[in-house]
């Protein structure tokens, strides 16, 4: 099983935009992303995501470790 990289929020948007989620709305610190067929999910735009926050993510988004790390090269 592939460890969790440690990212910032901003990183892990931009990953995600790569399997076609945008930006709704933001509303302080959080970003609200959607995208057509799969369920939306809320980023903190925090200088690094804990653990259990992106790993929450990464299930939300039905995405596995080694997918997103694929998408931040």
């Amino acid at each position: 099983m592939a460890s969790l990289p440690a990212v910032s929020g901003k990183r892990c948007v931009r990953a995600l935009s790569k399997v076609g989620y945008r930006v709704a709305r933001q509303k302080g610190s959080h970003c609200r992303l959607v995208c057509d067929g799969r369920p939306p999910v809320t980023v903190p735009l925090h200088d690094e995501l804990a653990p259990g926050t992106l790993r929450a993510i990464l299930r939300t988004v039905e995405l596995g470790i080694g997918d997103f790390t694929a998408l931040l090269d």
